[in-house]
């Protein structure tokens, strides 16, 4: 299920709340939203908030059952069953990336997100596999998405194949790309887009550096 009329300034934090949960899920049984919301780094009111967009998780006094929040946040973002991602550049920080994800979701059950399928137009990786995974060509997108039940996608192409790319994984049926090419996508507004320019971090970083 998918609620309307939720900013994604709420959404962005729902993961926060998730790893947190995760963290301290071993430890103890309750959190209050004071505890929460210090731990995420979020004021405890807008953590309640958040959480009133979805339903009555919590009690006053008592807080919130770490483990029954933790199972209705999983539900919320989609992740308590496996989602099917792939990534589509396998360069450098594609291959990184690549085996990051894929060994992550062979080592953690809580990490639900599936990498099954890499893409690139190279004819030297195309056919081959990077950990077991199958490396196609760009070509067959549409197909392996469909065929995959692909969702989500990792785009880590260069700049001037990222609009084009993006179109083509848009048109294959992904519903939702991590863009980690330097360039804005302009896609139809049923595909989100989020993008992670580690040149401009790494820029906005220098200036508080102290000469």
């Amino acid at each position: 299920m998918t609620w309307k009329r939720i900013s994604d300034a709420v959404i962005r934090r729902l993961p926060l709340y998730l790893r947190v949960l995760d963290d301290v899920k071993e430890k103890q049984t309750s959190i209050s939203s004071q505890e929460l919301g210090d731990l995420a780094g979020v004021r405890p009111a807008l953590v309640r908030k958040d959480l009133a967009w979805f339903g009555e998780f919590g009690k006053q006094g008592v807080g919130y059952d770490v483990a029954f929040l933790q199972n209705e946040l999983r539900k919320i973002l989609h992740l308590n069953e496996p989602i099917h991602m792939a990534l589509v550049g396998v360069g450098s920080l594609g291959r990184a990336l690549a085996r990051y994800h894929h060994r992550r979701f062979q080592e953690d059950s809580l990490y639900t997100i599936k990498l099954v399928a890499l893409f690139d137009v190279d004819p030297n990786l195309v056919g081959t596999t990077l950990d077991g995974l199958p490396i196609f060509h760009t070509d067959e997108m549409a197909e392996r998405v469909e065929e995959m039940k692909i969702q989500i996608a990792m785009l880590t192409v260069p700049a001037d194949n990222a609009q084009e790319t993006a179109g083509a994984l848009n048109d294959a049926g992904v519903q939702a790309i991590l863009n980690f090419a330097p360039a804005t996508l302009e896609l139809p507004e049923n595909v989100h887009v989020a993008s992670a320019d580690v040149t401009l971090e790494l820029q906005r970083l220098a200036y508080y550096i102290e000469k």
